[in-house]
């Protein structure tokens, strides 16, 4: 099929099945032709009101029918969308901030020209590791309506998204599944029991998730015991390193064939993906290679460390491209997969010794009373910093009874000290700002 504006694509899911379901959240429900009249009477208006080829549409809504249709009619109108959190600051300098505030009400006018921007899509990186930057992305919005997604999302079927749409990975997964024909089911904010409910009512047949959310569904899947979603055909997770146990326990539940893992980045600068079978050869790597991305690991000189050798994972799409990096640590086994151990702005070095607080937080979060943890190093010692799940410290046996829980853990990544706070911990996807607590 021949590249099209992303514009221009939705126009032909409209098209061609007109009365099948774009996106519905809750009880509100968008069909295609729905989705192509308010998006296309939305993207005249804007251009109408001085809206140019290649501006910049800022997207702050909350996970909705509305975000969806702002997106579709910025890229009818020839604009870039960057997604944005409407409880946060929205960075850079776009022309037209979409906010809770905004009409998005339309008459239907003039189409706007058959346009793409430069760019399909400029989103913040996390901030997880310092201040959010836009990164953009280097492909303009245009595409074959028949190859756009990635080699592990199907080009059609029932998508549930529960993670924030200003966030970039949900993003781009869900927007590029929406241009082939994807149905989205929508969740308002990630909650176990309406993800579990969500999948079943709706027969999802894909869905993203963090290993945050993995594990928050885990005791829901007990009490009453919920049976393996027959529709489900793959869950992919990313955003984080998954606690070894978390993951076996969705293998388990859903089988090796339908759980994945990708990872990833908001720069793009590579991909990697293993399949859960492959995983359980290879427990804990995150797969090879793919989409023409290669993988090099560097020691701290800048040479090419050996295989299994420790260091900062580097990756580049092609030979012509520069190595670039996410700022992660890892190790690559005789075949060539990933493994990775860390971020390596968040190591601790304590005497003559490298810790990786991922190893300790690992621990600390499979106590059955721990909603997550953050290790740091603190005056020279590893402190923990930990959210329970009850806001009860008494739930946890204080501190001590959490310093008594690490003793599994071998002498030299035992914290020192622990300190309890009713403070969220880590984003929606998963990811912890350590630099907040050292």
């Amino acid at each position: 099929m021949a590249v099209m504006t992303i514009g221009r694509a939705f126009s032909r899911l409209a098209q061609l099945a007109p009365d099948a379901v774009a996106v519905r959240c809750g009880d509100e429900v968008l069909t295609r032709a729905g989705l192509e009249r308010h998006a296309s009477a939305l993207a005249s208006r804007w251009v109408r009101e001085g809206l140019e080829p290649d501006d910049v549409v800022a997207v702050a809504l909350p996970n909705g029918v509305p975000f969806v249709v702002a997106c579709v009619a910025a890229w009818k109108a020839g604009a870039c969308v960057q997604p944005a959190r409407p409880d946060r600051p929205v960075p850079g300098r776009p022309a037209l901030v979409v906010g809770p505030s905004t009409s998005l009400e339309a008459e239907p006018g003039a189409p706007p020209p058959d346009l793409a921007a430069a760019h399909w899509k400029v989103s913040p990186t996390s901030g997880s590791t310092g201040e959010p930057r836009l990164v953009w992305a280097p492909a303009p919005a245009r595409i074959d309506p028949e190859r756009c997604v990635p080699e592990f999302m199907p080009p059609t079927g029932v998508q549930l998204v529960a993670g924030p749409l200003g966030h970039a990975a949900p993003f781009t997964y869900a927007m590029r599944g929406l241009m082939s024909g994807h149905e989205l089911v929508l969740l308002p904010a990630f909650e176990p029991d309406a993800w579990l409910a969500a999948a079943e009512s709706h027969a999802v047949t894909w869905a993203l998730v963090t290993p945050s959310m993995m594990r928050a569904v885990l005791p829901a899947l007990s009490s009453p015991p919920v049976p393996a979603l027959p529709a489900l055909e793959r869950v992919v997770h990313l955003g984080a390193r998954c606690p070894e146990p978390v993951k076996r326990a969705w293998l388990d539940w859903l089988g090796p064939e339908r759980v994945w893992e990708v990872y990833a980045g908001t720069e793009a600068y590579g991909l990697t993906l293993v399949g859960g079978r492959e995983w359980l050869e290879h427990p804990g790597t995150v797969g090879r290679g793919i989409a023409g991305t290669r993988l090099r690991i560097e020691r701290a000189d800048g040479t090419q460390a050996p295989t299994g050798e420790v260091g900062l994972v580097m990756m580049r799409r092609s030979d012509d491209m520069p190595w670039r990096t996410q700022g992660d640590l890892g190790r690559l086994d005789a075949d060539g997969r990933l493994h990775l151990a860390d971020r390596a702005a968040d190591v601790v070095r304590l005497g003559d010794r490298d810790v990786h607080p991922a190893d300790v937080e690992e621990v600390l979060e499979a106590h059955p009373r721990v909603r997550a943890a953050v290790v740091v190093g603190r005056d020279g010692v590893l402190t923990a910093v930990v959210q329970p799940i009850a806001p009860d410290a008494v739930a946890l046996d204080g501190p001590d009874g959490l310093l008594a829980w690490c003793e599994r853990l071998p002498l030299g990544l035992r914290p020192a000290a622990v300190v309890l706070t009713d403070e969220d911990l880590r984003d929606e996807l998963g990811k912890a700002r350590r630099s907040r607590w050292r």
